[in-house]
């Protein structure tokens, strides 16, 4: 796969786009970025079990990216970024991002759901998230975005966003995502994403914010 950009050279390891051999590594760190996520919390309120189903909870996500989007990750795998296409009308039949956008939400909540078998809330964010994802526009979707942990606050998540936004500008394509914290809400609202307005409300969990991004230029 071809390089995507080199972010911040003496700072910052390159990004680049990921190979499907990586996934075991990219899976790991995914798991481990996540583990104090409110979101996560609530949904494996088990700290053991959760740090034992992670992977292969956010191993779904990472499965339909490299299959039908792309992966972005630095170089020493310390951040990456999940992105999938999510074509409408006569975009959708140009190969990217597999087939119709509601057959594939379907197919994600089953996944994740298949993840943890018994955890129903599993199954919740699946489907609550994905009644809040806009259906009328072409756009690129955010799934994860995940720095180390320890490595959070030192521009990785800013570098991987910038190296999608200036396609996304580019190319006149919106970009959403679903913020779980306040501190990814600010960061994200920091590269033109706003609240749609209307928060995901997990039955006696925390929020999850909504974000739509308008390309710009």
């Amino acid at each position: 796969m071809s390089r995507v950009t080199t972010a911040l050279p003496g700072v910052l390891p390159g990004i680049r786009r990921a190979r499907k051999e990586e996934r075991e590594e990219i899976s790991r760190l995914l798991g481990e970025a996540f583990m104090a996520d409110p979101v996560s919390g609530w949904v494996f309120p088990d700290e053991e079990h959760r740090r034992a189903v992670h992977p292969r909870f956010f191993g779904v996500f990472l499965d339909a990216a490299l299959r039908d989007g792309w992966v972005d990750v630095m170089e020493d795998y310390s951040a990456a970024a999940l992105w999938l296409p999510m074509m409408v009308g006569e975009t959708a039949g140009d190969g990217a991002g597999g087939g119709g956008e509601d057959d594939g939400h379907d197919e994600m909540t089953e996944a994740l759901a298949a993840a943890d078998p018994g955890n129903e809330r599993t199954r919740i964010v699946g489907e609550l998230t994905a009644l809040a994802h806009p259906t009328d526009r072409s756009h690129y979707y955010l799934p994860n975005i995940v720095a180390a942990p320890g490595r959070t606050g030192e521009g990785r998540g800013s570098a991987l966003l910038e190296a999608v936004l200036e396609r996304c500008d580019r190319e006149g394509m919106p970009a959403y995502l679903e913020a779980s914290n306040t501190r990814s809400k600010a960061l994200y609202e920091r590269h033109g994403f706003v609240f749609t307005g209307k928060t995901v409300d997990l039955p006696g969990g925390p929020p999850m914010w909504p974000m739509w991004r308008e390309p710009r230029g």
